[in-house]
């Protein structure tokens, strides 16, 4: 069985990755419902950003652009509806 360096190179990644993920609740999050968009703090001075069509579509991992890391966001269905529901009332 022959493991080529690229591949252990990404499934250390991969690994690596799992064991730093943050769980954030969505209620930490803020939410700008102007652009549909979750921000949390990231330690490189930028912010996370997770969409509510991401979350919608069952995303649930928030990225920072200015650096590699992430966060995954915990959130439940009633949340989801709770800011699906904002945004529909300051459109109506």
């Amino acid at each position: 069985f022959l493991i080529t360096t690229t591949a252990m190179l990404h499934y250390n990644n991969k690994r690596n990755v799992r064991r730093s993920v943050r769980l954030i609740e969505i209620e930490d999050l803020d939410f700008d419902a102007d652009n549909q968009t979750f921000y949390y703090p990231c330690p490189c001075g930028d912010k996370f950003q997770i969409t509510l069509d991401e979350i919608g579509n069952g995303g649930d991992i928030a990225k920072c652009p200015s650096c590699s890391l992430i966060i995954r966001v915990v959130y439940d269905n009633t949340s989801y509806e709770e800011y699906r529901n904002i945004v529909q009332e300051m459109t109506a």
